[in-house]
């Protein structure tokens, strides 16, 4: 089958192809899930080492075995049912999508691939300065719930909605210039201007992981919120969980590098955490500097 594919040219035991993301092509699913299955037919016969395939889907919805009617699109919009573990989400532009397909050695299970394709997420993240981890019987990569707090400026301090600060007279005084005004915030009555509150976050996902095995080599793999917004994931109950929110590497940073970078920044941290010659216990280690 013809792939619409740049191989990484750097010698490796793990090849990385990139589908489409340096053209800025999305990937129709039921293609790559063609693809990905002739792929795993080679590693899995010895004919090829193994390989992640990292691509930019066409919006769809895939549902894993687990799924329940309940959890499928509220609105009725068609869904793809495969083979993987777990249960409902979505693909589509915004988001990188990584397919790793390799021979899992002997004694190795499958608990031990979903760490480490965490910890190669969880890495790179911790490059762009955000913290992501892990949440004990979900699998993924989670952001912590973040409480309310309440800000406790004064009232000159507040700027209005036009940018402009509140004087302690309750009058408007012109800022020296726009630079540096900060966030805007609608007019502060003075009795609230010690109680008003940012709001608070719950725990949220930003890297949704499902696989299965077979021949013991893997497919599937992990889904990167890296620009997409969350409307496609509010028509459904993603991955099952309804306590908790989805987020981006946009909605926390408030911007997001484009997708092929995010690509570059995560290829060296699969190689060093797909690596099964390397313990588990030290590719969860922080990778050397």
């Amino acid at each position: 089958m013809p792939a619409p594919s740049d191989l990484d040219p750097a010698p490796s035991s793990l090849d990385i192809e990139w589908l489409g993301l340096r053209e800025g092509r999305r990937i129709d699913y039921q293609w790559a899930w063609d693809y990905q299955r002739s792929v795993h037919a080679r590693v899995a016969s010895g004919e090829l080492p193994g390989r992640v395939l990292l691509l930019e889907h066409q919006p769809v919805y895939t549902a894993g075995r687990q799924t329940l009617a309940e959890e499928r699109p509220f609105d009725g919009t068609p869904v793809i049912d495969v083979d993987r573990g777990g249960k409902i989400t979505w693909h589509g532009p915004g988001q990188l999508v990584g397919y790793p397909i390799i021979t899992l050695p002997g004694r190795i299970g499958v608990v031990d691939h979903v760490r480490r394709m965490e910890q190669a997420v969880i890495d790179m993240l911790a490059e762009l300065g955000i913290a992501g981890r892990r949440v004990e019987g979900r699998t993924g990569v989670w952001l912590p719930a973040v409480g309310a707090a309440p800000l406790t400026a004064s009232g000159p301090d507040i700027p209005d909605a036009a940018g402009r600060e509140h004087s302690s007279a309750g009058q408007h005084e012109e800022p020296e210039t726009s630079e540096g005004a900060g966030r805007a915030y609608d007019s502060v009555p003075l009795s609230l201007r010690n109680v008003v509150a940012t709001p608070g976050r719950p725990e949220r996902k930003i890297c949704a992981i499902g696989i299965r095995v077979a021949r013991r080599t893997t497919l599937h793999g992990f889904a990167v919120n890296v620009s997409n917004g969350n409307a496609a994931f509010e028509n459904i109950i993603p991955c099952g969980i309804s306590d908790a929110g989805v987020t981006s590497i946009a909605a926390e940073l408030g911007d997001a590098p484009p997708l092929a970078e995010v690509a570059r920044l995560l290829e060296p941290h699969l190689r060093r955490c797909c690596d099964y010659a390397t313990p588990l216990a030290d590719v969860l280690s922080p990778p050397a500097s």
